[in-house]
């Protein structure tokens, strides 16, 4: 769970304290009203990047990654005090919100969802790509025919190879498969991505690198026959005796595994999708 300071994620320096202008201006935001008996949940409709809340009266925490939980430390406040104002970044819009204290606690705001009106537009310069923007490509993607005939690999009358993959801006999408030619089904624990050597030494595992995806485009954690999911990746280079290597292993203890492995030759011959492909609709 993702704690909240005062200056929560945000640039140092960002909403830091309540400026004089803010504190003489709060009435022009919109205005919740909390209670310390009362959990505010509120909701953005893309990921939020960064939290600030101005003073150290409620603290709040991030469960998921578009939901945040506020709450005033302890009550004995007058009704209509103003414990803080929280800014809340996500991807493409900024959010400010006045927290109003009230004793009533059917007042208090306890679901809240960050309306269009509220929003004000941020080019945010740690995101290239929007969630959005992300997702549609990956289906975009995933409706595309294959072009990969020869990225494959077998285990356990199983078979996984890589169809596709796509440069777009600063990311890989990268579309794989896996083919289950049992009739037992398989229970997904991991789906890992791992940059490591060739040959790999079994004295040592600092060789492997594991990469975080940014998006992977379907959740299913079970299959019987096929499965099939769209992963993106920060874009990198490495080396020709290195190789990208997506695994696949089951929830149980001595569950099966399968995993392909991309040479660095395919990654350069990436195709490239641009925005006109997102207009195709």
């Amino acid at each position: 769970m993702k704690i909240i300071q005062r200056i929560g994620l945000a640039v140092v320096g960002l909403m830091a304290t309540m400026t004089m202008q803010a504190q003489e201006t709060y009435q022009e935001l919109e205005q919740l009203t909390v209670n310390e008996e009362v959990t505010t949940v509120i909701t953005a409709s893309e990921p939020i990047r960064f939290v600030d809340i101005s003073t150290d009266k409620v603290v709040g925490d991030q469960p998921i990654n578009n939901t945040i939980r506020l709450k005033p430390k302890e009550g004995g406040h007058a009704d209509g005090d103003v414990l803080a104002i929280v800014t809340i970044v996500t991807e493409r819009y900024r959010t400010q919100y006045a927290l109003l204290y009230t004793t009533r606690l059917k007042e208090a705001v306890t679901d809240k969802e960050i309306r269009k009106q509220e929003k004000t537009a941020y080019n945010n310069p740690a995101v290239s790509m929007s969630t959005e923007d992300m997702t549609r490509y990956a289906w975009k993607v995933w409706n595309s025919p294959a072009k990969f005939r020869n990225v494959a690999s077998k285990a356990h009358r199983m078979v996984m190879r890589m169809n596709n993959i796509y440069a777009v801006g600063d990311y890989f999408f990268i579309d794989f498969s896996v083919e289950n030619k049992t009739n037992i089904r398989f229970d997904i624990d991991e789906i890992r991505v791992k940059l490591a050597d060739k040959k790999l030494s079994k004295a040592t595992n600092a060789q492997v690198v594991e990469l975080t995806p940014e998006l992977m485009l379907q959740g299913n954690k079970s299959f019987k026959y096929g499965y099939r999911n769209v992963i993106v990746l920060k874009k990198m280079t490495f080396p020709n005796d290195k190789v990208l290597t997506i695994e696949m292993t089951e929830n149980q203890i001595s569950g099966r595994n399968i995993s392909v492995s991309i040479d660095y030759e395919d990654v350069l011959s990436a195709d490239s999708f641009n925005a006109v492909m997102l207009e195709e609709e």
